[in-house]
């Protein structure tokens, strides 16, 4: 989402451009010449099991209702909330109506993200290209209007059951899409994050190449990073992954895919409890890291455990040199570091969200760095993995 798309009353609140280059590394990128031109994310679209109160929940995190739809306002079918922190938007839904299509997409997945929507300057464009390029087209594009103006969608196939849907908002003025009413909670105090970074989706083994190749060649992105072999495993388990982005870097895709290992990775932990591919984890880019896990440990929101010995390790302490804070107080929050030859970042991983040990969220701080924390790896994995045994799921 680009800032002059946003309302008037909340455009002060999110990113500036020259913010998010520091946040996600926003780079120049002319889209006139992109034949998919992608602006940066819309939206990211739940189906939870109780959407009121993962509204709830979501705004633990900071995040702000803006607006709803639901049985009072025309919508039989489900609920939906709206919410926003800075550029980030997120919508929840959750069925009203016993025969609700979500229903029966949350019996088979649980809660999750069925919709990586994205912005885009011209759908009709974007939609003749994925067509030509062999994409699965699931809607049409088409117009939706009210009072607020016209918004012109479309929608693709991901993997899985994901979706993308293409939206265009230039000409529309009103809180989320036609049918929703702006809708306010009491707001909490303090934004904890200001963008998502990266969406990462997991897929089975043997697809990740093949979803790498869809987005290079049905939406232009571009190969920006890979991890394989040992960059990527531990003594039990190993995993695969690719990384891909847009033109201008706002929307970057992450994708995983399992690999012959001693015992079960947390791909394949995923794939069995979301019932096939998915978004595995959303990144969320804060300027203030330690403040924000402060806040959601007093909120009771749960992050892996780093043991003590990874910030006594001599090999991070000589490559990590200076960085904002004391180590120590990193260490006190179970923050990881990581440094690579254009500066540093400090990210940490949430707990499940929900029920299935599904999605989760990782808060990242970029200093300068634009890696995804290869030296941290195995420290994460290893955490997974201890959390896997207490699931019975190693």
């Amino acid at each position: 989402m680009t800032i002059e798309h946003l309302p008037p009353e909340i455009r002060s609140a999110a990113p500036s451009d020259a913010e998010l280059r520091r946040l996600v590394g926003l780079v120049d990128h002319d889209l006139a010449s992109d034949p998919f031109p992608v602006s940066g994310w819309d939206a990211l679209v739940w189906v939870v099991g109780n959407a009121t109160q993962f509204a709830h929940y979501l705004r633990a995190f900071g995040m702000s209702l803006e607006a709803y739809s639901g049985p009072e306002t025309g919508n039989r079918d489900h609920k939906s909330y709206v919410l926003r922190s800075g550029s980030a938007r997120f919508v929840v839904c959750g069925a009203v109506d016993p025969d609700s299509e979500l229903l029966a997409h949350h019996q088979r997945h649980g809660d999750g993200i069925v919709d990586i929507a994205l912005e885009v300057p011209d759908v009709d464009r974007c939609v003749e290209h994925a067509r030509a390029a062999g994409a699965t087209i699931l809607a049409e594009p088409h117009d939706e209007s009210d009072g607020f103006g016209t918004v012109r969608t479309a929608a693709l196939a991901a993997y899985g059951e994901t979706r993308h849907t293409l939206i265009d908002r230039s000409r529309y003025d009103g809180p989320y899409l036609p049918g929703y009413m702006r809708r306010r909670w009491p707001d909490r105090p303090g934004r904890l994050f200001q963008a998502v970074d990266h969406v990462v989706g997991n897929v089975e083994l043997g697809r990740m190449d093949y979803w790498v190749e869809f987005y290079r060649r049905v939406m232009g992105f571009t190969n920006m990073a890979e991890f394989v072999g040992e960059d990527i495993a531990t003594r039990y388990s190993a995993l695969m992954s690719k990384v891909v982005a847009n033109g201008n870097h706002r929307v970057k895709f992450p994708l995983n895919e399992p690999a012959v290992g001693r015992k079960r990775s947390q791909i394949d932990e995923f794939l069995q409890f979301y019932g096939g591919p998915g978004v595995q984890h959303i990144a969320l880019a804060t300027r203030d890291i330690l403040a924000a896990v402060d806040a959601l440990r007093a909120e009771g929101i749960e992050f892996l455990d780093t043991p003590d010995a990874y910030y006594a390790d001599p090999e991070l302490r000589a490559r990590l040199g200076t960085v904002r804070v004391p180590l120590e107080r990193l260490r006190s929050r179970g923050i990881l570091v990581d440094r690579d030859e254009d500066g540093y970042l400090l990210q940490i991983f949430c707990k499940p969200l929900t029920d299935r040990p599904t999605v989760f969220f990782e808060l990242i701080e970029r200093h300068g760095c634009m890696g995804f924390g290869k030296g941290n790896f195995k420290a994460l994995f290893e955490a997974i993995e201890r959390e896997q045994q207490a699931r019975g799921n190693f």
